[in-house]
């Protein structure tokens, strides 16, 4: 059993939470991720894990409520414990040797994941870069951490309503046609969004590293649902990533395999909510 020591929402529909886990704190590094089972009748969801903290043994998850495990995940609270939790799994997070400047660019909830990455980079010495996006200023995300291990912040919405108003894309390009010089640039959010950053650095051979998330259901390489085409080879998320050479990533095939239960999504999410009703009454 794992406790829940600390729980709160970022906004109406991310949730963080901080978990005991003493020998997965232990071991983890950034892009690396865990798998959560709520009790005996739950399914395998991965979760990256957002940060942790050796010294008190816990990881910390950062989660979008998007189908019926997220939801009921959101119901626990502080003291209440989850069944399984496997990890830390998947390769850490690599940059280039000799790397000085990065720049990490983060979409919606995804910045959940860019955010352990920006603080491995930063307290390695390397001079970091956010770029920031989200739709609207109500589903901003993790704005203060993300200063702190930072030398420069850039945020952005889709309808202007906080920060500049444009996506992600439009501030790399800015800063890239300004002159400065990315020795990588790690892209973590929408699969259409870490398309778009692949294809703005392509033309200035910025290597760029993205953490995909294909359907996964072991996390061990087993059942194979996660596999991905990477430079025309198959490769598997769960061991091989989930980071990848964006540069190589067939994003159009991962964004069909990514959408082929999302009318079962719909459906379980819907059947959580009346389930929630119902204990409500």
């Amino acid at each position: 059993m794992y406790k829940i020591v600390q729980k709160r929402f970022l906004n109406d529909s991310v949730v963080l939470m901080e978990l005991q886990a003493p020998y997965i704190a232990k071991k983890a590094l950034a892009g690396q991720f865990i798998v959560f089972r709520i009790d005996e009748q739950g399914e395998r969801v991965p979760l990256t894990i957002a940060d942790y903290d050796r010294s008190h043994g816990t990881i910390t998850i950062i989660f979008q409520i998007v189908g019926r495990s997220t939801e009921h995940l959101s119901t626990l609270n502080e003291g209440d414990t989850i069944l399984d939790l496997v990890g830390p799994l998947g390769i850490p997070t690599e940059i280039p040797e000799g790397a000085k400047r990065v720049c990490v660019v983060g979409g919606g909830v995804g910045c959940a994941i860019a955010y352990p990455q920006a603080k491995q980079l930063f307290g390695a010495g390397v001079t970091v870069d956010v770029i920031a996006g989200f739709r609207s200023k109500d589903i901003v995300i993790l704005e203060d951490e993300f200063k702190e291990v930072c030398h420069e912040f850039i945020l952005c919405t889709d309808d202007g309503s906080y920060g500049r108003k444009g996506l992600v894309t439009n501030a790399l390009q800015e800063r890239i046609d300004a002159g400065i010089q990315y020795d990588a640039v790690i892209a973590i959010g929408p699969v259409p969004m870490m398309k778009f950053v692949c294809l703005t650095t392509k033309p200035y051979n910025i290597p760029t590293i993205v953490s995909l998330n294909p359907i996964m259901i072991d996390g061990t390489g087993m059942c194979g649902g996660c596999r991905v085409t990477v430079d025309g080879k198959i490769r598997y998320a769960c061991v091989e990533g989930p980071d990848f050479d964006g540069h190589l990533v067939d994003f159009d095939e991962l964004m069909r395999r990514n959408s082929t239960y999302r009318e079962q999504e719909h459906t379980c999410r819907m059947l959580a909510q009346a389930d929630k009703q119902k204990e409500a009454k």
